[in-house]
């Protein structure tokens, strides 16, 4: 359920896999990447395909990803690095910490947006009753000797008053509303140079990791490829930036088909990445539970922004699970298997709620389930800051503050 809310569960898998099968915080991070990588990749998998609930668009906005996701590995690295170095109990008190505050602003979205859609909904039923009550009127005052004309005068009338009823509901949306999603052609579907830049970008961060393994830790060598992850990621998200900057790309956060971005906010949203990756690699998550509040509070709808967010999970995790394979830091057929359950929950956790929000017509489910996976994190991570596990006996964590 976690990957239809847009976030990888690693909230979830870190105290699983350190109470229940006695890994340490540090290791069960690592393996939690691996677990997140393939929930993403499958997720990725069922989203390709599928479009835009109210634009002519694929339903992954490849633009808003290639916005953050360099950026996000850049603070992945960082985030790695952190991991080594940070306590045990301070890798879970930041969990806990971050997982509050973005599950109580994810509440408060997902309230806001049923409210918005319940009112949606009255006011497309007051929109039908007025063209059935017309067109019952109208019947009543037509004679018996054209009741055939009639009849196709009334049909005309309802079904004119649906799909004015439909659109209405569209208008008052403001790009909320939920309608039904369809398939399309891969090919025709993918945005094919965001998409080649981002594996660019990727193949390059990960040609850096190999070449650190071959060159003496802390050497002139290892320090000059750290910082050559630099100019990779800030030359692909200035290329995305100025695009958006000069109106060359847009990004459709409320069915709105130009988005005016102020420099600033550019600014701010690279520093996010940043930040959201180096909790990222720090904590073993897929960054899911950063990136989805953060795309929902500048407008993107639900779908998107679940879809978007697992997208880019998908490059983050995967790169994650290269830099802790090289550090050694988990055991690979643990790793293997527990993805492979990760991918078939996804897949079937996927197929689920998209029938849910088919039948009730509410996409605000996908943020209830955004603020339910993150707070059943972040109570899993309170009873391991309690009891962790440590040579088999069970130790309660002091905390030096």
């Amino acid at each position: 359920m976690g990957s239809a809310g847009g976030v990888g569960g690693g909230g979830i898998y870190v105290p699983m896999l350190t109470l229940v099968l006695g890994f340490d915080s540090k290791s069960a991070a690592a393996v939690s990447k691996c677990m997140i990588m393939g929930a993403a990749g499958s997720t990725v998998y069922y989203n390709i395909k599928q479009r835009h609930p109210t634009l002519d668009m694929p339903l992954i906005d490849y633009d808003l990803a290639l916005l953050f996701q360099p950026m996000l590995l850049l603070g992945i690295s960082i985030g790695v690095a952190f991991n080594i170095l940070f306590a045990d109990w301070m890798i879970t008190f930041l969990f806990i910490i971050l997982f509050l505050v973005t599950s109580t602003k994810a509440i408060l979205r997902g309230i806001a947006t049923w409210k918005k859609e319940t009112l949606i909904k009255k006011e497309a039923n007051k929109l039908l009753e007025n063209k059935l009550e017309q067109s019952i009127q109208l019947s009543l005052q037509i004679s018996l000797t054209d009741r055939d004309a009639a009849a196709v005068e009334t049909t005309q009338l309802l079904q004119n008053g649906s799909a004015a009823s439909a659109s209405d509901s569209k208008g008052l949306s403001d790009g909320n509303a939920v309608s039904q999603q369809y398939e399309v052609s891969l090919s025709s579907n993918v945005q094919w140079a965001e998409l080649c830049l981002l594996a660019v970008v990727w193949i390059a961060f990960f040609v850096l990791q190999i070449t650190k393994t071959c060159v003496r830790k802390c050497s002139m060598e290892y320090w000059i490829l750290n910082f050559l992850q630099v100019p990779i990621a800030l030359s692909a998200t200035l290329y995305q930036a100025i695009g958006l900057y000069k109106g060359k790309k847009t990004i459709a956060p409320k069915g709105k088909d130009v988005t005016n971005w102020r420099v600033s906010q550019l600014f701010l949203y690279c520093c996010c990445g940043i930040a959201a990756g180096t909790i990222v690699g720090t904590l073993g998550l897929g960054g899911g539970f950063i990136l989805t509040p953060l795309f929902l509070e500048i407008g993107i709808p639900p779908q998107v922004a679940s879809a978007t967010s697992t997208f880019s999970m998908a490059f983050s995790s995967s790169m994650s699970v290269v830099q802790y394979y090289l550090l050694k830091r988990f055991p690979v057929p643990y790793a293997a298997y527990l993805a492979l359950v990760a991918i078939a929950a996804a897949l079937t956790g996927q197929h689920v709620v998209s029938k849910l929000i088919t039948l009730m017509g509410r996409a605000s489910i996908i943020i209830f389930i955004l603020a339910a996976t993150i707070l059943l994190s972040a109570f899993c991570l309170g009873c391991l800051l309690i009891l962790v596990k440590d040579n088999g006996q069970v130790l309660a964590l002091s905390c030096p503050l």
